[in-house]
């Protein structure tokens, strides 16, 4: 018989492999996708073009996933799809910074996107089928992703401070390569990427309380989208140094590291729908002080709103979707709410903000970005309680 002491010793030494894994991958994303924005400034895109090669990543994750699902299932061979998707999210990541013209670019993006879109989804859940009776800890294990994210910010700050973009795609390229490592140990389980095309999508969409849920989803993603795409742009406009956006992203990790581990005791107090909609007001506060910004430092305090605006609503999200979605269709809802809130959302995000970053400016964008929020959730919250479903989710 295993006592408790030993059980908990393998539990642990059976995490280390995933904590390494999502603290290698959310490093090299740290690396790479918020300076990728200063890149199409400095090749002197314009503020249209550049929401338009932001929206890309966050379009992909509506049909990236579904297409490498079928890949995977028809084969197989899930860890072998993996391994591929890594690859090629290295090889075309070390080829954009070698292009300059916007119709090239285009291809690229979309094919780098491609090959992204399936890692974290294929890892997340062979994840959980690891954890097993211990899918409980999966948060304490997602969190070395964000310890990742905020160490490697000021790092890679201080290399293209000193240094050039450029190696910001060769760091992401570095760690994504020790990725592929930790993947080769990393047990691999089978999962289908693509509930959201199953038949399950018709039940959950004939439930009134799942078309506010996923316009609330939508407009947590529009306001994150707002705050993820063009925030080092707008800290370059105010005279930040590379360093002191590096810091700005260690700023956030600092908060999610604080909202995720008051989230579950949150969620017993207040519920998911509360929850929700307080970490879309924090959302929309986020966006405002960021307008209000006159010194780097003042967008570098804003980012403690980030752990209130994220980290809040996904573990309100997740909880409230797997509250109300019919039996049988848990997976599909999670996807809903995914793809909505970083598909959809995200690259609403991208496309507005980059007119707007064009015609009125970063200050004025971030405005109507938080003017959005806010009237959406006004929105929601009246049309719950005109249909008489504003508690059901609690």
């Amino acid at each position: 018989m295993v006592s408790d002491g030993e059980g908990e010793c393998d539990t642990r030494a059976m995490e280390r492999l995933p904590k390494a894994f999502y603290a290698l991958y959310y490093g090299a994303g740290a690396c790479l996708f918020p300076f990728v924005p200063l890149y199409y400034d400095q090749i002197g895109l314009n503020g249209d073009q550049i929401g338009l090669l932001a929206g890309i990543p966050s379009a992909m994750v509506l049909i990236g996933g579904a297409l490498w699902g079928g890949l995977a299932d028809a084969t197989g061979r899930h860890r072998a799809v993996l391994l591929l998707a890594i690859v090629g999210s290295i090889g075309l990541s070390q080829l954009l910074p070698s292009l300059s013209a916007f119709l090239w670019l285009i291809p690229l993006v979309f094919a780098m996107a491609f090959f992204m879109s399936p890692i974290v989804p294929l890892v997340d859940h062979s994840v959980l089928e690891m954890l097993g009776a211990q899918r409980a800890r999966y948060g304490k294990v997602r969190m070395w992703g964000a310890v990742g994210w905020g160490v490697a910010g000021p790092f890679i700050g201080w290399i293209v401070e000193r240094s050039n973009l450029d190696w910001a795609f060769r760091s992401y390229g570095l760690l994504m390569g020790l990725c592929l490592v930790v993947i080769a140990y990393l047990p691999v389980r089978a999962a289908s990427l693509h509930g959201p095309f199953r038949g399950g999508i018709k039940q959950l969409l004939r439930d009134r309380r799942w078309h506010l849920f996923l316009f609330l989803a939508f407009i947590g993603g529009v306001g994150l989208g707002f705050a993820h795409h063009y925030l080092f742009l707008y800290m370059d406009g105010l005279g930040a140094s590379r360093a002191m956006m590096g810091w700005a992203l260690s700023m956030a990790t600092l908060s999610e590291l604080v909202a995720f581990a008051l989230a579950e005791r949150a969620m017993r107090r207040w519920g998911a729908r509360t929850l929700f909609l307080a970490a879309l007001l924090a959302s929309a506060l986020r966006l405002l002080a960021y307008s209000l910004a006159t010194e780097p430092w003042h967008a570098l305090c804003a980012q403690l709103l980030h752990g209130p605006s994220f980290a809040l609503m996904w573990m309100a999200g997740v909880s409230w979707a797997n509250r109300i979605a019919p039996p049988g269709a848990g997976a599909t809802a999670q996807s809903l709410f995914g793809g909505v809130n970083f598909g959809l959302g995200g690259t609403a995000a991208a496309l507005a903000g980059g007119a707007l970053l064009e015609r009125v400016g970063a200050a004025a964008m971030y405005e109507w970005g938080a003017l959005s929020v806010l009237v959406g959730l006004v929105a929601c919250v009246l049309a719950e309680r005109a249909v008489g479903i504003d508690q059901e989710a609690e």
